[in-house]
């Protein structure tokens, strides 16, 4: 039986729970609904997060918002990413492995043949590909993407089945309801020309994408004809309550 293929985003304000720090438990959430799925999915996790693993071990010396700044942080960050998710997830039986990926290997052909099939063969192999950004060579996803684009173009490459982008919503609220208590979650959108009305340019804590940037992402799966779903990562079993119909998210067909 041919395996559903989900290509799964996850962002810092996911990892973090809204905190200073990544969190082990919402890392072991994930995995353990990723091994729950196993046998009928298969899984690739564009993650962001390193910048925010660095925060918590390491204070630089001008330590602030330049972009120079950040990358030294996310250099520091990303082993220690890796080593929460390695250490969680091997504890599930599930086998991870890092790619480091930047916008100019999207524009080279021989460079994305070469992302498809060493990916291809690590999910073959029943290891989860964890990809980020070269964010010591680049900067885009640093300043507002939060690898939002990166996950989209990802997906396109590898032709998956669905691509689920963890957020801190119920999905994209409608504009009219964003003041109550409890938003209006749109369900289902065919014509992303609908939601451009309804999305603000709210951006949060440690992620730097907004909903601005998760509908630029689902636009480039939409045209791959990948369906895409905005889900609140930050609650628990959120991939596998969202498949079972049992919360509030946004399907983009």
């Amino acid at each position: 039986m041919k395996k559903i293929r989900v290509l799964l985003k996850v962002g810092s304000n996911t990892l973090t729970k809204e905190t200073n720090h990544i969190s082990r438990g919402k890392v072991e959430d994930i995995g353990r609904q990723i091994e729950h799925l196993k046998d009928t999915h298969e899984f690739i996790i564009v993650s962001s997060g390193a910048i925010a693993a660095a925060r918590q071990f390491v204070k630089l010396e001008h330590n602030g918002e330049d972009i120079n700044v950040k990358q030294a942080l996310a250099s520091i960050g990303q082993p220690h990413l890796m080593r929460i998710f390695q250490e969680n997830f091997r504890e599930l039986g599930l086998f991870t492995s890092q790619c480091l990926l930047s916008y100019l290997d999207f524009e080279n052909p021989k460079s994305k043949s070469n992302i498809k099939n060493t990916i291809d063969v690590l999910v073959a192999n029943n290891f989860i590909p964890i990809i980020n950004e070269n964010d010591t060579v680049a900067t885009d996803e640093i300043q507002f993407g939060d690898n939002d684009k990166l996950a989209a173009l990802t997906a396109a490459l590898l032709k998956v089945d669905l691509l689920i982008i963890a957020t801190n919503t119920d999905g994209v609220y409608t504009k009219k309801s964003l003041t109550e208590i409890m938003p209006e979650t749109i369900k289902e959108v065919i014509h992303l020309n609908e939601l451009i009305n309804e999305v603000g340019d709210h951006k949060s804590t440690h992620g730097t994408g907004g909903m601005q940037s998760k509908i630029e992402a689902a636009t480039i799966a939409k045209a791959a004809n990948i369906e895409t779903w905005i889900i609140n990562g930050i609650k628990d079993n959120f991939i596998t309550d969202a498949m079972n119909g049992k919360s509030n998210f946004t399907k983009i067909k």
